[in-house]
């Protein structure tokens, strides 16, 4: 038969050639000279198969054998990178060992398929070890220590006001973790598809006053029954949703209990924050709102916020209480005008809903809100992550965004300046700012302080010290002493990159480093680094790498196209990071997710499809209007023609941070390639890969760590100690939320329970609308 041999015979020459036009294309911009050699053996191995040359063989061999040498000699070991380079090759070598080839060509096709064999078992030999890893050394200890409050309960966020997310249960252990079962599920009845622009289901709920308090995308809030996931009482404010946003989300309310002294009705009440800026008090054994708090139980978040529209403002966290304060900041659309609402920060009396202070960074005068007529200072730095708090210092930690319009900052007030991108400490009795420090300077890149700020206390000498972690986007670890903001692990200012900026901007000549600190930032991207499915798309990454504007972080935006890494996506975003205080490991999810950024003069943002409001789309590649400058914004993720990133994996880590050394204790990549593929398809392998993810984790003292943040359909438990996986199963979506964990006030069941969420952002399909809670067989306990 010579059809068949011409048919590979053709795709060779085929690709060949494609390959050898495009490493003339990369060597004219400096790239490496491996592909225009490199695809002209394959064209004319293809060339001679055709012809029944028998040199094709021999030619292919060769060929492949000096790619598995040049191979290792840019990546090493690494199996991933490898894949990229040789799998393609190999499976047309082995192709040379066709009984129809292999007559044709003789004893060179069986050379061509001995290579592709052996480069095979080189791909195998590297998945065994992977240098994506960091072992865990042994001999950890564990030291107890008290941890106050009920334990079975999960009263906050992120369990404490400290944002631990640390729980000192002990019945699921590593030794009985895989025997956890569904115990229940819980719907929510909320289409996320249906709304004009879809979200994620990103809850995680509260267990206190014996019952699962948690809220939806539509800002319905649930009391469940938390032995058997059944409804107690539901409230609908009813929201509208116009301008939906692809981050419109209510991550969770706050619960606050009076006392004996609190008043009828209403003496242990349920704080919610909605998408129409509505502050609601609901009693917990009705779900009612509380007729003294506010206006019958509303509060009007727009008042002295001046012009606004539906979706240009929003609280999306959780709101923290501490004493009877309730302080909440709010989710400001990025990147529409440079007149958008107000970042305020403000507290409210937990019983009447009164306003007792406003932190309006732009003007201190509005501290009791501004005069009739007036607004809180307008496009100032807003606070939409959740905040922390220490009842004992009287302070409660704010992270903030940057001004908008996020990626141009010319017209950014000295305020502004001075608190975006931060932590900032007010105290909780008047608003005042005690401390601020700033992760990044006259931030271009949609840097926000996305985490909640982990309160942790250090062993010292004489006793411990107050500290405050705070993760950032880019990737960086600030480790402060929350009394006054100082660092407590170096930092260091390093010179950034000053190219390639529009002429109206400037640039801040440096930016903070946490170099005491390990950083998860990603090391400096370089050619090397690009990925594909096959050799073509890897090449076609490398050319456009090599077309980019890339200094290494913090290469600024201008009108050529730049690559952005750490993306405005993370490093670290609002999952945030738990700690576990007795073996004294801190337990991060990272990001590595690669973003190109252009600024559009305004003359050509109009045309085409024409500027839109930031996150009010799934088409991030459309302008992004930042109305009132000379420029619109455009971001896309930095992927192949096939969909896939053109960084080589992994795009989502684990990570251990031991806080007696400050060393990383163990790393791993977290996640497989099962529900993600080029072109959208699904892979369907269980491969390890680690895969990009916005959820956080949580740690029990018994030794484990709950995860589900990934873009894949599963939950995971791990051991605290060493990284290893214990647990996992199959959700019908994603865990892009944080977990909780509790103990069932009737059986004494610990059950473990995440939102099955899926993520528009890191397209992560389908969006669930349900809660699962699991726990151990009742004889397993």
């Amino acid at each position: 038969m010579i059809w068949p041999v011409r048919l590979v015979a053709a795709l060779l020459l085929i690709i060949g050639l494609i390959v050898a036009a495009g490493g003339a294309h990369l060597i004219w911009l400096g790239g490496s000279p491996y592909y225009l050699p490199g695809g002209s053996a394959v064209a004319l191995s293809g060339y001679w198969l055709w012809r029944g040359d028998r040199r094709s063989g021999w030619l292919y061999a060769l060929f492949l054998a000096v790619t598995i040498v040049w191979a290792l000699c840019e990546v090493g070991l690494d199996g991933w990178q490898l894949t990229a380079r040789i799998v393609g090759p190999a499976l047309f070598a082995l192709a040379f060992l066709l009984s129809f080839i292999r007559r044709r060509v003789g004893k060179g096709a069986i050379a061509a398929g001995l290579v592709g064999f052996a480069s095979f078992l080189l791909i195998l030999g590297c998945a065994l070890q992977s240098p994506m890893e960091i072992a865990a050394l042994s001999g950890r200890t564990n030291t107890p220590i008290a941890i106050p409050g009920d334990p079975g309960q999960w009263p906050a966020w992120g369990r404490d006001t400290a944002g631990t997310r640390f729980s000192p249960l002990t019945q699921i252990t590593p030794a009985n973790v895989r025997k956890l079962q569904l115990a229940w599920t819980f719907d929510t009845g909320h289409d996320p598809m249906s709304a004009p622009v879809p979200s994620p289901l990103q809850s995680t709920p509260l267990m206190v006053d014996g019952k699962l308090l948690l809220c939806t995308q539509t800002n319905i809030v649930f009391a469940l029954d938390p032995e058997t996931g059944k409804q107690l009482w539901r409230f609908d404010p009813r929201v509208d949703p116009k301008g939906g946003s692809a981050v419109r989300t209510c991550r969770g309310v706050a619960y606050h209990d009076g006392g004996a002294a609190a008043p009828a009705p209403c003496p242990r009440r349920v704080i919610t924050a909605t998408y129409c800026a509505q502050l609601i008090a609901l009693d917990s054994a009705t779900g009612r709102p509380c007729p003294g708090f506010g206006q019958r139980g509303f509060v009007d978040l727009n008042q002295g916020m001046g012009r606004t529209a539906p979706g240009l403002y929003y609280v999306s966290s959780a709101p923290v209480i501490i004493g009877d304060v309730i302080v909440l900041g709010g989710w400001v659309a990025d990147n529409v005008s440079t007149d958008e609402p107000s970042g305020v920060v403000r507290g409210y009396d937990v019983i009447t809903g009164a306003l007792r202070w406003a932190w309006d960074m732009g003007n201190p005068n509005n501290m009791h809100g501004p005069p009739p007529g007036d607004t809180y200072t307008r496009s100032t730095p807003n606070s939409w992550a959740p905040m922390s708090a220490d009842a004992k210092l009287g302070l409660v930690f704010v992270p903030t965004g940057n001004a908008t319009p996020d990626h141009f900052g010319t017209y950014r007030s000295a305020q502004s300046e001075k608190y975006s991108s931060s932590v900032v400490a007010l105290d909780v009795a008047t608003g005042a700012v005690r401390w601020s420090f700033q992760t990044a300077h006259h931030d271009l890149w949609d840097y926000d302080v996305a985490s909640q700020p982990t309160l942790i206390d250090l062993p010292a000498s004489g006793g411990t010290i107050p500290a405050l972690v705070q993760p950032t986007k880019r990737g960086e670890l600030f480790l402060l002493d929350r009394r006054s903001g100082k660092p407590l692990a170096e930092v260091r200012e390093l010179p950034a990159p000053q190219a390639g900026k529009v002429p109206e901007e400037r640039l801040s000549p440096t930016q903070p480093f946490s170099v005491g600190m390990p950083s998860l930032a990603g090391r400096r991207i370089s050619e090397r680094d690009m990925w594909g499915i096959t050799p073509i798309d890897q090449l076609w990454c490398r050319i456009h790498f090599r077309k980019l504007r890339y200094d290494g972080p913090n290469t600024p935006p201008g009108l050529t196209e730049s690559l952005l890494y750490p993306s405005l996506g993370g490093g670290m975003n609002w999952g945030g990071v738990s700690y576990d205080p007795e073996r004294r490991l801190l337990m991060v999810n990272s990001i590595y997710y690669p973003t190109l950024m252009q600024l559009v003069p305004r003359a050509a943002a109009r045309g085409g499809k024409g500027p839109r409001a930031s996150h009010n789309a799934t088409d991030f590649a459309a302008p992004l209007p930042m109305a009132g400058t000379p420029y619109a914004a455009r971001l896309r993720g930095f992927t192949s023609p096939l969909g896939t990133l053109c960084l080589a994996p992994p795009y989502g880590r684990m990570t251990a941070i031991d806080m007696t050394t400050r060393k990383i204790a163990w790393q791993r990549p977290v996640g497989t390639v099962r529900d993600s593929g080029p072109l959208g398809l699904e892979v369907g392998l269980p491969v390890r890969m680690g895969m990009p993810g916005f959820g956080g984790t949580l740690v029990t003292r018994s030794g484990l760590i709950f995860f589900g943040g990934v873009k894949e359909r599963a939950f995971r438990a791990f051991a605290t100690d060493t990284g290893k996986e214990l647990w996992s199963v199959r959700m019908p979506a994603s865990g892009n939320a944080n977990p909780m964990t509790y103990v069932g006030p009737r059986t004494g069941r610990q059950f473990v329970v995440i939102a099955a969420t899926g993520h528009v952002t890191s397209q992560s399909f389908p969006l669930g609308r349900t809660f699962h809670a699991y726990a151990l067989p009742q004889e397993a306990k």
